[in-house]
């Protein structure tokens, strides 16, 4: 079975983070994500795989 795509909330949840942190990581291109018409979406071990590289600290 594949993994489901997360929303914006959702992967804020998943992060502990705010949701404004991840449109701000958006906006700099940092957080690794995927557009579906107008909606960002995300997988969580795409997310995780960039947090354990250090992403959310550049």
């Amino acid at each position: 079975m594949s993994e489901r795509w997360l929303s914006v909330v959702e992967i804020a949840e998943h992060l502990g983070v705010s949701k404004e942190t991840i449109y701000r990581w958006l906006e700099k291109g940092k957080i690794p994500a995927h557009r579906v018409g107008k909606l960002w979406k995300f997988k969580a071990t795409e997310v995780d795989e960039w947090i354990t590289a250090g992403g959310a600290n550049e």
